[in-house]
C-alpha cells in the first residue's frame, strides 16, 4: 500500500481511509511483537548478558573429526609397550564390541611420551609444538560417549543428543550471549576442507531461530557466495535491497510470523553488512612476518598453511567479538579425517602435522596479545580409539574413555584430570559425560545450563537436557 492512498481527499472519505489503514496499523502491532520476542530470544548482534560473571567470552572449538587416539597424543601407557603384540583378551580381560569386530594384539604407540613443561603433562612426540604449551592445556583423560558410530557421535558432542535436529553448542552460546558485532554472525564455523559425518546439522540451531545456526566460511578461496558485491553500481545493489526487505516483510505480516522468513530478513541484513566486514576480517597481509611463521603459514606442508590460516582467522574474530568459532579440518589424504582403522602411524601422522603447527601458535598468540584468559579454547574428537590394534595397524573406535584438553577461559592449566584404566581403555577416575563437558564449558561463558532453556515440544530444552554438571575440578 503506498502513502498516496493513505491521504485524505475529495475522493477518500475517513471511513475508508481507516478501513484502508487497518491492515497497516495490524502489521505495526505485528512488528512490535515480533520485536519484542525477538529481543527476548536473543537477537544475533546483540549481546546479552550471562547468568553471572563470565571467565570467558569466546570460544574457539578446534573439532578434530574422525577421533584422536588418546593413547598415542595425551594418554601414556607403559603398559601397551609392555604387552605389545600380546591377545588383549589374555592380558586385559573383557572387551567391549568394537564398530568393526576385528581385534588385533596389542599395540604400542608408534610415538614416544614425555613429561613436558613444569606442570609434566604426558604428551607424545605426535604433537611436538603442542608439548612446548603443555603448562597452557588442561588435559581431560576421562572423557566418555555413548556412541561408536562418526555421525551419532558427532551430533552428541555437538549438541547433546545423538540424533539430528537438536540445536549445536554454538547456536546455544548464541542463543544465550549474542554478539558484541553487529557486522559478523555470533557463531561461525571456519571450514578447512572436511564437512563432518552428519553434515552442516552439526553446525545447525535445530528448534532455535535460524538466525542462530553457523555460518560457514571457506578458509581458502572464495570465503562465502556473493562476499563481493555483484552490482558495479552501489546504488543500484541497495535499490535491490530494499525492495527484498519491503517484500520480504510484507509477506511476513499476511503470514503473521514465520521463523523462517523471520530468519531470512535478519540474516540479509546481517549478510548486507558481512559485506563489508568479511573481507577485512580475511585480509592477512596487516599481520606481520613472525606472526604469519608463528601460524604455519609459510610451511612446506599446504595443510598446515590450510590449518595456519584458519586459526589465524579465529583469533581475529575473537578479537571483532564473535562469540563461538569452530574449525573443521583439512581434506588431508582424501577423506582420511583422524579415523586410523589402518596405518596409524601414517594417518595420525599427517593429520597432525596440519594442526600442531597452527594450533601451538595460536595459544602462545593469544596469551601474548591478552586474549587467552578471555578465550575458551577447546580441542576435542567424538570419541576415542582402542589400546588394541584393528588388523596390524590400525586402531578401532573406543567410546569408552579418551582424552580432550581445554586452554585459556578459566580453566586450570598444567594439569591433567581424570584417568583411564593402565591400557588407556575405559575411563575409571572422574570419568566425564559429554554433558559435563557442554555444562562445565557454558559455566565458563557465565551461563547456567539448567537455566539457558528453550520452549519447544510443550517443555523447556537445554543442551544439557536433564543432564551433566559444572566440574570444578577443571575450574582455575
Amino acid at each position: 500500500m503506498s502513502a498516496a492512498l493513505l491521504l485524505p481527499g475529495p475522493g477518500l472519505s475517513r471511513r475508508a481511509l481507516l478501513r484502508q489503514a487497518a491492515n497497516g496499523f495490524g502489521a505495526v502491532a505485528l512488528s512490535a511483537l515480533l520485536g519484542e520476542e525477538a529481543r527476548a530470544a536473543g537477537a544475533p548482534g546483540q549481546a546479552r548478558p550471562p547468568h553471572a560473571a563470565p571467565k570467558a567470552r569466546s570460544v574457539i572449538f578446534l573439532f578434530m573429526e574422525g577421533a584422536v587416539s588418546q593413547v598415542d597424543s595425551f594418554d601414556y601407557k607403559p603398559m601397551l609397550e609392555k604387552h605389545h603384540g600380546r591377545n588383549p583378551r589374555e592380558v586385559m580381560g573383557r572387551l567391549e564390541k568394537t564398530q568393526f569386530a576385528d581385534v588385533g594384539n596389542v599395540m604400542k604407540s608408534p610415538w614416544a611420551f614425555r613429561q613436558r613443561g613444569q606442570s609434566g603433562l604426558w604428551i607424545s612426540d605426535l604433537f611436538p609444538h603442542l608439548a612446548e604449551r603443555a603448562d597452557d592445556l588442561c588435559v581431560v583423560n576421562s572423557l566418555t560417549s555413548i556412541f561408536p558410530e562418526h555421525t551419532s557421535a558427532n551430533y552428541f558432542l555437538h549438541s547433546g543428543l545423538g540424533l539430528q535436529g537438536r540445536p549445536s553448542m554454538g547456536a546455544w552460546v548464541s542463543y544465550g550471549l549474542g554478539s558484541f558485532n553487529d557486522n559478523l554472525p555470533g557463531f561461525v564455523v571456519l571450514n578447512g576442507g572436511q564437512i563432518p559425518s552428519g553434515g552442516l546439522d552439526c553446525f545447525g540451531s535445530g528448534f532455535l531461530p535460524a538466525s542462530f545456526q553457523g555460518s560457514l566460511l571457506n578458509a581458502n578461496g572464495t570465503p562465502l557466495a556473493n562476499i563481493v558485491p555483484g552490482e558495479k553500481v552501489p546504488a543500484q545493489q541497495l535499490a535491490k535491497r530494499r525492495l527484498a526487505d519491503h517484500l520480504n516483510r510484507l509477506s511476513l505480516a499476511e503470514s503473521g510470523g514465520s521463523d523462517a522468513l523471520e530468519s531470512a530478513i535478519v540474516n540479509a541484513e546481517l549478510a548486507s553488512r558481512m559485506q563489508a566486514a568479511v573481507p577485512e576480517l580475511l585480509e592477512l597481509s596487516e599481520e606481520s612476518a613472525a606472526t604469519r611463521q608463528l601460524y604455519g603459514l609459510e610451511a612446506a606442508d599446504p595443510h598446515t598453511r590450510t590449518y595456519g590460516r584458519q586459526c589465524l582467522i579465529a583469533r581475529r574474530m575473537v578479537e571483532r567479538g564473535v562469540r563461538f568459532i569452530e574449525l573443521t579440518i583439512p581434506m588431508v589424504d582424501g577423506y582420511a579425517r583422524w579415523d586410523a582403522h589402518g596405518d596409524l602411524a601414517k594417518n595420525h601422522g599427517i593429520n597432525a602435522r596440519a594442526v600442531d603447527q597452527p594450533i601451538a601458535g595460536l595459544l602462545a598468540d593469544l596469551k601474548q596479545r591478552g586474549l587467552l584468559d578471555s578465550t575458551l579454547v577447546l580441542f576435542a574428537g567424538e570419541f576415542g580409539r582402542t589400546p588394541f590394534s584393528q588388523g596390524s595397524g590400525g586402531r578401532d573406535h573406543n567410546e569408552f574413555g579418551f582424552s580432550a584438553w581445554m586452554a585459556g577461559g578459566g580453566v586450570r592449566a598444567g594439569q591433567a584430570y581424570g584417568a583411564t584404566d593402565e591400557w588407556g581403555y575405559r575411563a575409571t577416575v572422574n570419568p566425564l559425560e559429554m554433558h559435563d563437558l557442554h555444562a562445565t564449558m557454558l559455566h565458563l561463558l557465565g551461563l547456567d545450563h539448567e537455566k539457558l532453556t528453550f520452549r519447544f515440544g510443550g517443555r523447556d530444552i537445554r543442551l544439557t537436557d536433564v543432564h551433566g554438571n559444572v566440574i570444578p575440578g577443571l575450574l582455575a
